[in-house]
């Protein structure tokens, strides 16, 4: 929605796939800790495997972010400075705060749904379990600890119509 108004958008998921991409040092450095059963056939990385592996072992999950966090950091930092003058760029983060990374945007903007639709969600995108669900939000900052660090709320349990009022709303906000 914010890149259909005009936004430029940093996500970071889609540069986290970057990083690991086939022949990356970042691939080669999560398979040496991990093993080849996190690879695919192709040579890419099987994430829902080393999901599985890092979302059942604490450590094992901050040694494979600690590669991949700071590659994706670095490619962020880069798309901010050479978009600094663009009107709108949001940095789309789901860890924003967990990682501390406040300082980087100007605003932020939580995104948050009742624990059902987010249930639901997970489960239609990604074919998790609720088992799987849980473990992985339970990496996470809970959503009223985010919600009271927000500078802007949108409320995303309704329809697109309403979500899209809400982003509206915020980008009249934002260009005032």
């Amino acid at each position: 929605m914010f890149r259909r108004a005009g936004a430029k958008l940093i996500d970071a998921d889609v540069i986290a796939r970057q990083v690991v991409e086939p022949g990356s040092p970042a691939l080669k450095e999560i398979v040496d800790l991990v093993g080849e059963q996190v690879l695919q056939g192709d040579g890419r990385l099987d994430r829902a495997a080393l999901a599985e592996r890092i979302f059942a072992d604490e450590p094992l999950r901050r040694r494979v972010n600690a590669i991949i966090h700071p590659r994706v950091r670095e490619v962020e930092r880069q798309l901010l400075a050479q978009w600094r003058n663009e009107p709108l760029v949001v940095l789309c983060v789901p860890l924003l705060l967990e990682n501390r990374m406040e300082d980087l945007v100007d605003c932020v903007v939580v995104v948050a749904a009742d624990d059902p639709s987010r249930i639901q969600r997970l489960k239609q995108r990604d074919g998790l379990t609720e088992e799987q669900i849980a473990a992985r939000l339970k990496t996470q900052m809970p959503q009223d600890e985010k919600i009271a660090r927000a500078d802007f709320v949108i409320h995303n349990s309704g329809s697109l119509e309403e979500t899209q009022q809400q982003v509206n709303e915020l980008l009249r906000r934002l260009a005032s």
